[in-house]
């Protein structure tokens, strides 16, 4: 199977077209050969269905880095749950560099940081994919890039803005004005208990093509 008929419904346009162009797969894992020995350990089937059905969406794509968490998961993979319930959460893929917290999927799917404590990114892989996409089709468009860090992130004039929904923003959102989009990054920041690392981005100068490119929703085929 193709890159492209890989893909999966449900994200959008530019997503699909981002992970076309710059994304490729390394290979699923089997999850079915660990189910028995992780129910020997206690792991509930249906946690073990959740690691099962993000691998078989998910697994194995690589896309180019993210702009911070020093890039994100070097490919997305799913790994051994994680309790006790009813906060269970799993490695959603192996850090690129060296980090003091893991990125993992949450008990509602949400897409986030764990370093002894939960931080969720985005309110599902889709929109940590997204947000990747975005920030590629930011980053190409603007003729301004901006970066603010620590209190001067909280000084960021938001009126006027809308939040961007394919996001599915929690800790990390993004926000469209008339000709900027904005990204701010909370979630290292909150992991860490440390508020020097709120960052965010500013990509000015946009124009219409700039500030959605193809940010209509695909649906998936039935």
């Amino acid at each position: 199977m193709t890159v492209v008929e890989r893909i999966p419904g449900g994200i959008t346009r530019r997503a699909q077209y981002f992970i076309g162009c710059h994304g490729h797969w390394t290979g699923r894992s089997d999850i079915e050969q660990y189910r028995a020995r992780w129910i020997d350990h206690g792991i509930p089937e249906a946690q073990i269905d959740r690691v099962a059905a993000f691998e078989t969406v998910w697994g194995g794509l690589a896309l180019p880095p993210s702009p911070h968490y020093d890039g994100g998961p070097r490919t997305l993979s799913g790994d051994v749950p994680e309790g006790p319930g009813p906060d269970w959460h799993f490695e959603a893929g192996a850090q690129r560099t060296a980090l003091p917290y893991s990125f993992v999927i949450g008990p509602g799917g949400e897409f986030g940081l764990h370093a002894g404590k939960w931080v969720p990114l985005h309110a599902s892989v889709e929109g940590w994919v997204e947000a990747l996409a975005l920030a590629d089709h930011a980053r190409r468009c603007a003729r301004t890039t901006t970066t603010l860090t620590g209190a001067a992130v909280d000084d960021l004039e938001l009126v006027g803005f809308e939040e961007v929904p394919e996001v599915a923003g929690l800790a990390d959102t993004w926000w469209r004005g008339s000709d900027s989009l904005i990204a701010v990054y909370r979630g290292e920041a909150e992991v860490m208990d440390a508020p020097q690392c709120r960052t965010a981005t500013i990509y000015a100068g946009l124009d219409e093509w700039g500030l959605r490119g193809l940010d209509d929703i695909v649906r998936p085929s039935t």
